[in-house]
């Protein structure tokens, strides 16, 4: 499934409104990291996973079937997330709706940044954006629903789940 165009900005925005954390330290990065890598090996995901807390990479994995190019994409979505706080799906989305270039309207490279699912923010309630959980390897949009699913059980399982 790759089709981004049936998913709307407002659904993304709705995603990331109820996917914030009460707080977000090394250890819960390595435990969401973790998390991600759990679901990738039991599916057999040819996956990277990367969590980030600012511009410190904490935890980072790659599965059997993934490939270099991932941590590739990787550091490009996270130069989105960082950049706008926002979902990479969530850019490319809502650049498309408004019928903008997004690396001109942000004046950045496509070489460096991409706009592609696969990016997520990871907010607290008090300190707003704190970092990043990246994956890469599947259809962006799958990446996309991967880290959504992840971040859903991660405070789920934090009894934290808005």
């Amino acid at each position: 499934m790759d089709n981004y165009k049936e998913i709307s900005s407002k659904a993304i925005l709705f995603q990331e409104s109820k996917l914030i954390l009460n707080h977000f330290e090394i250890l819960e990065a390595i435990r969401l990291g973790d998390l991600a890598k759990t679901i990738g090996l039991f599916r057999s995901l040819p996956i990277a996973v990367e969590v980030r807390i600012g511009n410190w990479i904490v935890f980072h994995t790659s599965l059997p079937g993934s490939k270099i190019e991932n941590d590739l994409w990787i550091s490009r979505k996270a130069r989105v997330v960082k950049l706008k706080h926002h979902s990479t799906l969530y850019e490319k989305v809502s650049a498309e709706e408004r019928s903008v270039n997004w690396f001109i309207e942000n004046k950045v490279s496509e070489a460096d940044y991409a706009i592609h699912g696969g990016g997520f923010p990871l907010v607290t309630k008090s300190d707003g954006f704190v970092g990043s959980l990246l994956i890469s390897g599947l259809p962006q949009v799958e990446d996309h629903l991967l880290c959504v699913e992840v971040l859903t059980e991660f405070l789920f399982r934090k009894g934290e789940l808005l």
